[in-house]
């Protein structure tokens, strides 16, 4: 009798041992980041901010006990490879979420991969077309490019220009971009005189701007992630071309200022409001979010926060809350990422819906100005 007592308390102990650690058992987060190749200064950041707050979840005991494990693939910005990673990360991972991808075309390579396998996806991507229409699992942090064309046409409103010039890469970013700056034109009572497409890998514009400063364009946008944006810059002012230069939130970091040098001054931009967060008045909903990141961000990496490593902060942030709220099932956290509302994070205050996706309005974006070497907000 005695023996079998003891063997009772025995499997007890170890039933007991199981389940806790059972309990204890990581929750597993994908990421998809551009880290090396063309879009790597997108994915660098995305990547060292995803890893940055994961660690400092950890460092406050998880989430409800539990730490978060965060499995990070390379994308190199091959949409492909972006699709054979994504397929790794449910089958063999088994991860709960993915964050990412950095680009647009990585995106929506990826986006029939989650739908299928009903795994959320908060992409760190700014084409329109990843979360219009909605998709059941995907949502998004970076802000969409029609609020962005919203805030460069509402500036030339403003200062009365109407006639521009648009000179977009041929890629998904460019051609969505291109497609809201066409589509939102007329409601400004912007009229586009010049209309002209470069290149993700061309490394001179000198024929395109020819074209464009013979045009009668008050002002000219650029549509693209660096390099390209950097090259267009250096190729105006080797024109001496004068019109005012509005590039995209493509290349809002200091990476295009350093890229572009001199040529960057006096460029504008639509951004998130990192770039700028010092300068935000006191009873901004962002500030104090801001602040921490750029200051969390300095103190892990000796570099300044910026909005695409935001992107990333956002996103971990985003599903930390679902979590916490529905638990760590991937339609548990679908659901509860698509009931967020009023989370103030690095991109802007989002509320998702059942049809919104985005979840950002135009008050996500500043318009920012380079002035000597570094941001300057346009008020």
């Amino acid at each position: 009798m005695k023996r079998l007592i003891s063997a009772a308390l025995a499997i007890a102990a170890l039933l007991s041992f199981a389940s806790a650690a059972l309990a204890a058992a990581p929750i597993k987060i994908g990421a998809l980041f551009a880290v090396t190749g063309p879009a790597s200064f997108l994915g660098e950041p995305e990547r060292n901010a995803a890893q940055m707050v994961v660690d400092e979840i950890n460092k406050a005991g998880g989430i409800k006990g539990r730490k978060l494990e965060l499995i990070v693939y390379d994308t190199g910005g091959d949409a492909t490879k972006a699709v054979q990673l994504a397929n790794k990360l449910i089958k063999n991972d088994n991860v709960v979420a993915i964050v990412g991808p950095s680009t647009t075309g990585d995106t929506m390579a990826v986006i029939p991969v989650v739908e299928k396998a009903h795994i959320p996806m908060v992409s760190c991507s700014a084409g329109i077309k990843i979360t219009e229409p909605v998709k059941k699992y995907v949502f998004k942090t970076a802000q969409n490019d029609t609020l962005a064309v919203a805030r460069i046409y509402e500036q030339l409103k403003k200062e009365h220009k109407s006639k521009v010039a648009i000179l977009t890469v041929s890629d998904s970013f460019g051609s969505s971009g291109r497609e809201q700056l066409k589509g939102q034109a007329s409601h400004y009572g912007i009229e586009i005189v010049a209309d002209d497409t470069y290149g993700p890998k061309d490394t001179d514009m000198t024929a395109q701007l020819t074209k464009i400063r013979g045009s009668k364009a008050q002002a000219v946008i650029c549509w693209g992630t660096n390099p390209g944006p950097a090259v267009i810059a250096r190729n105006a002012k080797q024109l001496g071309l004068t019109l005012p230069l509005y590039m995209s939130h493509g290349v809002s970091s200091k990476k295009f200022i350093d890229l572009a040098g001199d040529a960057a001054e006096g460029i504008r931009l639509p951004s998130g409001k990192v770039l700028v967060a010092d300068l935000l008045p006191k009873s901004d909903k962002q500030k104090a979010s801001l602040l921490a990141f750029v200051k969390d961000y300095q103190r892990h990496y000796r570099a300044e926060g910026d909005h695409f490593g935001g992107h990333a902060w956002d996103a971990v942030m985003l599903l930390k809350g679902a979590i916490e709220r529905g638990g760590d099932t991937p339609d548990g956290i679908r659901n509860q990422l698509e009931a967020t509302h009023g989370f103030a994070g690095i991109g802007g205050v989002f509320s998702y819906s059942s049809h919104d996706h985005a979840g950002l309005t135009k008050d996500a974006f500043v318009l920012v100005e380079v002035k000597k070497k570094d941001w300057a907000l346009v008020k």
